[in-house]
């Protein structure tokens, strides 16, 4: 039987850190009207990546278990009324 992998940190892509480095970069200067340097932006990215990111991801575990539990609370009664009278 195969061990489930833990997930100990959010991967991303090269892409995906590129687009969120620029996101960042943009954000200071716009917000703060600072301009970072690459090195700064990557410490920004791996902090959210390690802090933030399983925060988020627990939390949309959570939300799809509420979802997916309130699905399965209505099956019966969606099954009922799928019944056909029999007469």
């Amino acid at each position: 039987m195969r061990k489930r992998e833990l997930l100990s940190q959010i991967k991303l892509s090269e892409k995906q850190k590129e687009k969120l480095n620029e996101e960042i970069k943009a954000f200071y200067l716009d917000e703060r009207g600072e301009e970072i340097g690459i090195i700064e932006q990557m410490q920004i990215l791996e902090l959210f990546e390690k802090k933030l990111a399983p925060v988020i991801y627990n939390r949309a575990l959570d939300d799809a278990r509420r979802w997916y539990t309130g699905m399965m609370d209505n099956l019966e009664s969606d099954y009922y009324t799928l019944y056909k009278d029999e007469e």
